[in-house]
């Protein structure tokens, strides 16, 4: 295990160093900041100062390589709006994005595994066809349309919960977080429930077809034929077995989930770092996005590492697989 680790780290650190260069060469080619950030009543002298201020007078690979010596130390640059570090930024945003995603995944796996097992086991029950059918919606329907209806129904109309922003927070282990609170919750579930309509749909169909593979395997019916309870069958046998690739898609998906809450955190006016981009974005803060990028970058890279380590404990063919190796 320890060498599959290493090995792994070795080549997490040169998919990193690719992507910085991908990420910083295309918002190096995407638009010119300076038409944004200087004032066209500005000098030609006022105008070269600003821009060497910026650091924007450099070529490109100066750039790119002051960029990576200062990566190194934990500097991914200063916002050009701003005007402080972009990480920090980022840091001080990551906090509710990261709320955001954990409940919409927790939303996913608490409601989606136990209905697509239940479509599994009774796959010609009415239930188990309108479950199915109405998973098709959930990657069908556009998160930005859902946001809209959800706001209009529920904030609007019945007047049940906020439409915008996060709510209340309060510092738990030095983070500031909304779920502690019943009313930092209303503010907080409709986002979630957006954000995780498509995830749910995708763990309803990886439960239901896992199900119905491991429902017919010989290991099943000897548990059975033993006498072990429908519980048990279920609980043991069933549904650790359909968690290997639950687990393992639903790991990639949340990255997914961070780097595209963007939609959900602007219909919902979520301070996130979804947010944080497209405002970033509209006024070519070259730094943050940079940032932005390479922590969703660094995050997908990490959880691909912690997917593969659940993956060989939950399979013992992986680390059998690892040792001949």
């Amino acid at each position: 295990m320890t060498v599959f680790i290493i090995r792994r780290l070795m080549q997490a650190g040169v998919v990193v160093l690719l992507m910085s260069f991908l990420v910083f060469s295309g918002v190096f080619l995407v638009g010119d900041p300076v038409d944004i950030l200087i004032s066209d009543e500005a000098d030609e002298e006022d105008r070269e100062r600003a821009i060497a201020g910026l650091g924007l007078d450099k070529p490109f690979h100066m750039q790119y390589l002051l960029f990576l010596r200062g990566a190194l130390r934990g500097d991914l640059g200063e916002s050009f709006i701003f005007e402080e570090p972009a990480l920090l930024l980022i840091v001080e945003r990551m906090p509710a994005t990261m709320e955001l995603a954990l409940f919409a995944l927790l939303i996913a796996v608490v409601i989606g595994i136990p209905l697509g097992m239940f479509a599994g086991f009774r796959p010609e029950s009415i239930t188990a066809k309108t479950i199915m059918s109405g998973s098709i919606l959930g990657f069908s329907l556009p998160s930005f349309w859902v946001g809209i209806m959800m706001m209009v129904l529920f904030a609007v109309h019945l007047g049940w919960l906020p439409s915008t922003g996060r709510g209340p927070t309060t510092e738990w282990f030095g983070i500031e977080v909304s779920f502690t609170s019943w009313k930092g919750i209303s503010y907080l579930l409709m986002p979630a429930i957006n954000l995780s309509l498509f995830k749910l749909a995708l763990v309803i169909r990886l439960a239901r077809a896992g199900t119905r593979e491991v429902v017919h395997q010989d290991y099943i019916k000897f548990a059975r034929a033993k006498g072990l309870s429908g519980r048990r069958i279920v609980l043991v046998h069933v549904l650790k077995n359909i968690m290997i690739p639950v687990v393992t898609v639903l790991g990639l998906e949340f990255g997914g989930l961070v780097a595209f809450s963007i939609v959900t955190e602007t219909v919902f006016a979520w301070p996130g770092m979804g947010k944080l981009l497209i405002d970033s974005i509209g006024m070519l803060d070259r730094p943050v996005i940079v940032a932005y990028l390479m922590i969703i970058v660094f995050l997908f890279v990490i959880i691909n590492l912690v997917v593969d380590i659940l993956y060989s404990i939950l399979d013992p063919r992986v680390r059998l697989g690892e040792i001949r190796s």
